[in-house]
């Protein structure tokens, strides 16, 4: 099987790999499109010590589903936490913080950068026929940037900033668009703020953001110094929502927490079923936030390419 092989901080192609056996309970998925993101490029800077077939983010056809034969053939977008389903966070209905839980390219599960990967298909969801591959793709960060609607009650009217208009941040920018709130985007660089523009949101740039004054703040800027700003940018008594995940310290005043009485969210995983709906009433389109596409052979190639400054999302194509 040929995929993308992370060890030692190194990503490389290979055409060695065992081809993955589904258990029981699981499917055989042929991989169409995956896509790389800050968590990937962060695995490469030791932000979790994995080592193996990397990527989270995909759509693919279901080749064998030994258990339930009807998922053959179907095209499907998969959860990422692989749970036990009995520990204490699984009955406590927190399915994805399981004791137990694998990630899928993350966590003591090889990933979608490869041919194939298996799932549980209690972990699969159908694409609606209507959903392009490319737009599906974009399902697992999508469900993530709608995980922020969940933990925080956005109302009509709030004022909310989202700091960092990456791959991640443009996906959030989007989803909450649809609460009908006052939304704001500190965006970087001209092609993030070009697509943000073209959708109608109102971008800012970094300089611009206003102290103590926003209800919400989502901070999604994938570096340590995002939290910082994002403290200084919410209103006291306002919530921050932390999205970033990367490698080493972060540095930041955690003494405004207690004077200024601020709620911090941490936000991982998210809901896949209104994912999907949002894409396929096209309420979310992803379809710009394409830069590249890339063969799995040149995957060294196409993680360069995605850790580029102000880089948005790069796919690798089966």
């Amino acid at each position: 099987m040929k995929g993308a092989w992370l060890e030692n901080g190194r990503i490389a192609y290979r055409d060695d790999l065992a081809e993955p056996v589904p258990m029981a309970g699981e499917a055989l998925v042929r991989v169409r499109l995956a896509g790389i993101c800050g968590t990937d490029l962060q695995l490469l800077n030791g932000y979790y010590p994995f080592t193996g077939i990397p990527g989270h983010e995909f759509v693919g056809e279901v080749v064998d589903a030994p258990d339930d034969p009807a998922w053959r053939g179907r095209r499907v977008v998969g959860e990422i936490n692989i749970t036990c389903g009995t520990c204490r966070q699984c009955r406590a209905e927190r399915p994805s913080h399981c004791d137990k839980r694998c990630v899928l390219g993350i966590k003591n599960r090889d990933g979608a950068f490869a041919e194939f990967l298996t799932l549980p298909t209690a972990n699969l969801h159908p694409v609606p026929d209507t959903v392009s591959d490319h737009a599906a793709v974009f399902a697992e960060p999508l469900a993530a940037a709608l995980q922020v609607t969940r933990q925080v009650q956005i109302q009509p009217g709030d004022s909310v900033l989202v700091i960092g208009a990456g791959r991640l941040g443009q996906l959030t920018a989007q989803a909450l668009r649809t609460t009908g709130c006052n939304l704001t985007v500190a965006a970087r660089y001209p092609a993030q703020r070009e697509l943000l523009i073209a959708r109608g949101i109102t971008v800012i740039h970094e300089q611009q953001i206003p102290d103590h004054a926003l209800d919400v703040v989502v901070e999604a800027t994938g570096s340590r110094a995002g939290l910082e700003t994002a403290l200084r940018a919410v209103r006291p008594r306002g919530t921050v929502v932390l999205k970033t995940t990367c490698s080493g310290q972060t540095t930041a005043d955690l003494s405004r927490l207690v004077v200024n009485e601020i709620t911090l969210v941490g936000s991982r995983c998210g809901p896949f079923p209104p994912a999907l709906d949002l894409l396929e009433r096209e309420r979310v389109e992803p379809a710009g936030l394409v830069q590249a596409r890339y063969a799995i052979h040149q995957a060294a190639a196409a993680f360069n390419a995605a850790a580029a400054k102000g880089a948005l999302k790069v796919l690798f194509q089966f």
